[in-house]
């Protein structure tokens, strides 16, 4: 073995080493149920705002975000913005998602839903929606992590064998440790997936010759380009329109990412922290204190810093140091990545760019390449452990527990929670080994389906006057919305009246369309004077511990203002204007500030973001804590009767 797979190795076994100790910790913390299943409400405000950060930007954010952006240049960069509308959702719900979990003493969202609805079929929905997130999500990350050590190893580790063997360590920890165990994983793989982000982009900066080469480069593209959008843009440097009415997306004229392509991905992502597996994170915590900082310091500003910037330039300098063949041809850039063809000719095409920028340093520093290994590892398996753990609770406490046995101890709840990771885990491996076809198209779909749970989490949170009726019918309406405009849907029901993402609207923005508005006209028609009286219930304790003091309820206008203003501009419709304002995008003598207009655009925007987040986390008090004391009912709804154990 040469010097990159010895440090290769060597990183990835005290990596694993770390894991193993927080499982192990974790098992023997976990007394109860509930220690196992949310940590025993008692996750540290700082390990919270690493884990949940790790926990929202996936082995994608590290693996996949740079090949796309090299694909499709900075018209799909709008996507960065994922470091904002993300935690959006977080800010929109977790806070009064946690003061429900602490008063009523919920464990799942099936539990709190159900209990709100009062309804068995809302419980089980809420399962459904988190497997069909958690399954293809965990296959799509497992099965690139087997594809990186594939490439890092020469060979030597085939993908499958990668893939199950990385797979086996993830499982030991999670099973053993719960939730708490990944939190304190989850810390270290945050700050590895930002830490290897930024470092590749200096490496890519280095490779380039530096900024002004970088740009100079990115002048070079934009001459050869041939891919133009509809006003004549080369599409790496413009979104090609508003809308198209295409019947795909992907035929769309200059690319798919128009700016409602670009709004309604945004919907999808936002899935993340509206699946339920987030609400279990939000019921894992002491207080609410750590929300604000994780969605507008951490996420917002950190991580939104690291994609704009260093992302852009991995994916943008790939074509100026030999991924590209027709840079290569056009004398625009020199061959340091070796491929031997153009990037997209080789098997992993886009999803080659990090393995391949990693591989730079395998002669300098053959160490760097074992240590950003590790980094995109960890990157692959944070979120991939956290849904593990969260499927596994809501699989043993709302079906195992609440259908199969009421009165199940705390050991046997654990046990069955182990169990139903186990499962989970088998079922992505299968999924990823035997369909890996499918499996980017699954993946796909699993945020989308976690986004059509906004609707529910909007009832709960802030509109008694939504039913249950309502919010089921939309659910399921969505669910299906979302199946038939992804790839996968044309397969299973035949249908060819449109392809992928029609009129280049995401599946998400489909789902959500049919969801909410299906949800609107069915609460309409059944309202039920009891049924409301018992919601009210949850919403009068909301308002008396989360609603706005006097003093700031002239702001809500405001709040409503600056929010739609920045989704519109900045991810939406609006963003088209950040084509030229900065400059004509072929004329890089025009560019006011030495980059593309759309670069320049994408930055202001996303310092923009990050003042909306901290004027709705802070100034709103949308995830403070609350200014009254939450007094608990009961510990944990449905252990009043359990047994102590072990």
């Amino acid at each position: 073995m040469g010097p990159k797979i010895v440090w290769l190795f060597t990183f990835v076994i005290v990596y694993w080493a770390y894991c193993i100790f927080w499982g192990i910790k974790g098992a023997i913390a976990s007394k109860t149920a509930s220690d196992y299943f949310i940590a025993g409400r008692q996750i540290p405000v700082w390990v919270f705002v690493l884990a949940a950060t790790a926990t929202s930007f996936s082995g994608w954010t590290f693996m996949g975000h740079p090949g796309l952006l090299y694909r499709d240049g900075f018209q799909y960069a709008y996507a960065s913005f994922y470091a904002i509308t993300i935690p959006f959702t977080g800010v929109m719900f977790l806070k009064r998602q946690w003061i429900l979990g602490k008063r009523f003493g919920y464990v799942t969202p099936g539990e709190m839903l159900s209990d709100y609805f009062r309804s068995d079929v809302m419980r089980v929905l809420v399962v459904v929606v988190a497997l069909f997130f958690s399954v293809p999500y965990l296959g799509v990350q497992l099965r690139a992590s087997g594809f990186l050590f594939n490439v890092l190893t020469d060979g030597m580790l085939g993908v499958n064998v990668g893939m199950w063997l990385l797979s086996a360590v993830v499982l030991a920890y999670v099973a053993l440790g719960g939730l708490r165990a990944v939190a304190y994983v989850d810390t270290l793989q945050c700050l590895l997936l930002a830490g290897g982000i930024v470092a590749i982009g200096f490496i890519v900066l280095n490779a380039v010759g530096g900024w002004s080469e970088l740009n100079e480069g990115i002048a070079g593209m934009i001459a050869i380009d041939t891919k133009l959008t509809p006003a004549g843009h080369s599409h790496y440097v413009a979104i090609p329109g508003v809308i198209q009415f295409v019947p795909s997306g992907p035929a769309a004229e200059g690319g798919a990412w128009t700016g409602i392509m670009c709004l309604t991905y945004m919907f999808a992502l936002m899935g993340i922290q509206s699946a339920p597996a987030f609400s279990m994170w939000s019921f894992a915590n002491k207080n609410p204190r750590p929300f604000a900082p994780q969605q507008v310091w951490a996420s917002s500003f950190g991580i939104g810093f690291i994609l704009i910037i260093f992302t852009a330039i991995q994916g943008m300098g790939a074509h100026m140091i030999g991924a590209d063949s027709a840079m290569l041809s056009a004398g625009h850039a020199t061959d340091k990545l070796g491929l031997g063809m153009d990037l997209m000719d080789t098997a992993g095409k886009q999803g080659m760019i990090v393995p391949a920028l990693i591989n730079l340093m395998s002669t300098n520093a053959p160490w760097l390449v074992g240590l950003l290994s590790v980094c995109a590892l960890a990157a692959m398996q944070s979120t991939g452990a956290a849904y593990m753990s969260t499927a596994g609770g809501m699989l043993t406490r709302d079906i195992y527990k609440h259908f199969m046995h009421k009165d199940a101890d705390h050991r046997r709840q654990k046990l069955f929670g182990r169990m139903g990771v186990a499962v989970i885990v088998i079922a992505a491996l299968i999924v990823a080994t035997t369909s890996k076809d499918a499996l980017v198209l699954l993946g796909g779909l699993a945020v989308a389906y976690g986004f059509q749970m906004w609707p529910a989490l909007i009832a709960i949170c802030w509109c008694p006057w939504l039913t249950r009726q309502g919010i089921i019918v939309g659910l399921i309406a969505g669910i299906l919305a979302v199946t038939c405009t992804e790839t996968i849907g044309q397969d299973w029901f035949g249908i060819t009246a449109w392809g992928r993402w029609p009129w280049t609207i995401h599946s998400a923005g489909w789902g959500i369309i049919f969801n909410l508005g299906l949800a609107v006209i069915v609460s309409a028609v059944t309202q039920n004077g009891d049924a409301r009286e018992h919601r009210m219930k949850f919403h009068n304790y909301l308002r008396e511990h989360a609603g706005l003091p006097e003093s700031k309820r002239k702001l809500v206008p405001l709040a409503w203002v600056v929010t739609i203003v920045w989704f519109a501009f900045a991810v939406g419709p609006g963003a088209v204007i950040g084509n030229t304002i900065f400059g004509t995008p072929a004329d890089s003598t025009t560019w006011v500030f030495g980059i593309p207009s759309i670069w320049a655009w994408q930055i202001l925007w996303w310092a923009l973001g990050v003042g909306m987040m901290w004027f709705l986390a802070y100034k709103m008090e949308m995830s403070t804590i609350p200014p009254k004391e939450v007094q608990a009912l009961v510990e944990d709804i449905g252990d009043v009767r359990a047994e102590s154990g072990s």
